[in-house]
């Protein structure tokens, strides 16, 4: 991993040399910063000040990072404030581009067959702070934890916002199940290995699955392409406009309607295509499990955005420690 890490910080040397003035007080190396929130990705350490704390003691960490045993670790908000300077900078996509040409150089990646899926991100919201627009709150009468009463109150994201997250929407995974605050984070992964080569946050939105999609496919290409998804991706609309950018939908079909007729379901290539689905699965799980994306530490559609690309760029390290090793 620190090999790895290495080759792609060489790349990202002139990103790197744009984020720092050479005037002021010294700042925290991005090399080193990006270092530490990769160890946090990477062994679920849940808050800045728990970070610093194991490097304070953990050798390997240290080492990890760029350390040495007698350098001074970091005061927690010197280091959110240095780590707002990669925010502002775009590096978790330029990280994550590095990452994904360092696997494209490996001869890991397929250029024909990809999967498409989206997860619901529960926003660092609670519904209490989910208002109607506009409307004079009375005082709280604990400021803690205040009592809010929503009884026979309708609530949608037409009328009412999140006064803590403007940015999150109320959404639910499916029927039957309970509304939250979220964000709905997107892959693109390929199907070969399972390495995730596109990403992006939006609202949580219905339409906002097909519509991310068309985004992560990109534009119209010469060879044509395969893209597998779930039953949500199978409408008219999403399906007409995979075959104007020359892929071939091979979504799921639904019971009763499906927009997917035998030209696609006839190829022996439907059906790996769902078999290969599990990989994006696979994905959202790590990074919702050991990431630290199953409820969302970040405010504000731009930072969850930055986060969900950092960690895919993680996780296609954790893919590439291992596919490389195997070589």
């Amino acid at each position: 991993m620190r090999r790895l890490t290495d080759a792609i910080f060489e790349r990202l040397s002139p990103e790197f040399d744009r984020l720092y003035s050479d005037i002021g007080r010294p700042s925290i190396p991005p090399e080193r910063l990006l270092r530490a929130l990769l160890l946090q990705v990477l062994y679920t350490v849940r808050s800045e000040a728990l970070l610093m704390e194991q490097l304070q003691y953990n050798l390997l960490f240290r080492w990890f990072v760029g350390l040495g045993l007698d350098d001074p670790v970091w005061v927690p908000t010197v280091f959110t404030k240095n780590r707002d300077r990669l925010y502002e900078g775009d590096i978790a996509a330029a990280f994550f581009d590095a990452v994904v040409g360092h696997a494209a150089a490996a001869g890991l990646l397929s250029d024909e067959h990809f999967t498409v899926d989206g997860t619901q991100l529960e926003a660092w919201a609670s519904l209490k702070s989910f208002k109607r627009r506009g409307a004079a709150s009375p005082p709280p009468d604990d400021r803690g934890n205040p009592t809010v009463n929503f009884r026979g109150e309708k609530r949608s994201n037409q009328t009412h916002e999140s006064t803590t997250d403007p940015d999150a929407q109320l959404h639910k995974k499916a029927d039957g199940q309970k509304s939250v605050l979220a964000y709905l984070g997107h892959l693109l992964a390929e199907n070969r290995h399972g390495l995730i080569v596109n990403v992006c946050a939006t609202a949580a939105t219905g339409t906002a699955e097909r519509e991310a999609a068309l985004i992560l496919l990109g534009r119209r290409q010469r060879r044509r392409r395969t893209v597998g998804g779930d039953k949500n991706y199978d409408v008219a609309s999403f399906v007409a406009a995979c075959r104007d950018l020359n892929v071939a939908p091979h979504v799921a079909q639904k019971a009763q309607y499906t927009a997917v007729d035998g030209r696609t379901t006839r190829h022996a290539g439907y059906v790996i295509s769902q078999r290969k689905r599990k990989l994006v699965e696979q994905a959202f799980g790590w990074m919702k499990t050991i990431g630290l994306l199953r409820k969302l530490r970040h405010r504000g559609g731009e930072r969850v955005d930055w986060v969900l690309t950092f960690t895919a760029a993680v996780y296609n390290l954790v893919r590439l420690r291992t596919l490389l090793s195997g070589a």
